[in-house]
């Protein structure tokens, strides 16, 4: 139990909404067009949590925007049919709203992408900050897209918490001064996350409201 955090900042795909097989799809798509039967599924994993310019950028530097484009017209046309929902998410953070908790996402994603995935699960109106990729020149885990948020909130890193489901939130939040969370649902793994030495590890987000004390 946490009765000191009064701020909760949340990673968005793969933590708050089901965004794993779209990613991968994406992925997927882009990477046949360049480089043909050279990747499956399992060889996209690792590409979850860096940004597109990180990914594609290593792959083929000249190719780099145009790849970055061909992954987002593929990913914005098929977001819809191929987002879900995590369980526990939706009814957690509207009782941390609530409660009067000050919410925010730190994600590597561009902004209209994110409202898109907001509207969808129908989380937007729970949100005051949003923190994406097109607000800062650092991406976690570099602490200025966290240390932003809270900026926004008006809140202190020792008041708030960082959930994530890749090393990339865990690292963020630690370099921030905040406390940190992991989800064991991440595709990266339990164990993974783990190793990165988060305060928590949620089984369910649900196990967010026993930790702050709600």
């Amino acid at each position: 139990m946490n009765n000191s955090i009064n701020t909760v900042l949340f990673d968005l795909d793969g933590t708050l909404i089901d965004t794993n097989d779209l990613i991968i799809s994406s992925y997927l798509h882009t990477l046949e067009q360049y480089f043909p039967n050279q990747y499956k599924r399992e060889d996209v994993l690792p590409f979850m949590g860096p940004s597109l310019k990180e990914v594609f950028g290593a792959m083929n530097p000249e190719k780099e925007e145009e790849m970055i484009q061909t992954y987002r017209t593929f990913n914005l046309a098929n977001h819809d049919l191929l987002v879900k929902e995590f369980e526990g998410v939706y009814e957690t953070v509207k009782i941390l709203k609530e409660k009067g908790y000050k919410l925010g996402i730190v994600t590597t994603k561009m902004l209209n992408v994110v409202k898109m995935g907001l509207e969808l699960s129908r989380l937007a109106p729970f949100f005051e900050v949003v923190v994406a990729i097109d607000h800062v020149k650092k991406i976690k885990p570099d602490p200025e897209p966290i240390l932003l948020a809270l900026k926004q909130l008006d809140a202190k890193p020792e008041e708030a918490i960082m959930i994530g489901d890749n090393y990339h939130d865990i690292l963020g939040g630690q370099n921030a001064g905040t406390k940190t969370a992991g989800v064991a649902w991440s595709l990266k793994g339990r164990e993974t996350l783990e190793s990165y030495k988060p305060d928590y590890m949620l089984e369910n987000m649900r196990d967010l409201l026993p930790i702050l004390g709600v």
